[in-house]
């Protein structure tokens, strides 16, 4: 059964990459998006006048690793070098599926000091 996630926060300027402080805030789970919807509303509406405020709804299906990285812009690995979201890869099961992704990536990228994954659980 799905379960949602509502994740944001503030962050430091509109392109929404980094926080302005601390992590991201998690709210959740809820059983259905219907909840997860009022949550982000209310979260929404809470921070309307903020430009860097930003909530959304996430969908976590059971499956809780992924694998996250890409090319950034130095090795702060903060800023994507083409200006995108993160790759996202997964979700998996167990953490071993997720590590045998993350090793494949990792590994193809080896000699690329601003490319980076690293797995997360959500």
């Amino acid at each position: 059964m799905a379960k949602y996630w509502v994740v944001g926060g503030e962050y430091t300027d509109t392109s929404f990459r980094e926080l302005a402080r601390g992590e991201e805030q998690r709210f959740g789970p809820f059983d259905n998006y219907e909840l997860a919807k009022k949550e982000w509303a209310n979260r929404t509406w809470a921070a309307v006048d903020d430009a860097h405020a930003r909530f959304r709804i996430l969908e976590e299906d059971g499956r809780a690793y992924w694998v996250v990285g890409g090319t950034y812009t130095d090795t702060r690995f903060v800023e994507t070098a083409d200006g995108r979201v993160e790759e996202r890869h997964g979700p998996f099961e167990t953490y071993e599926q997720a590590k045998k992704t993350w090793q494949e990536k990792a590994w193809s990228t080896v000699d690329d000091c601003n490319t980076r994954y690293r797995i997360e659980r959500v």
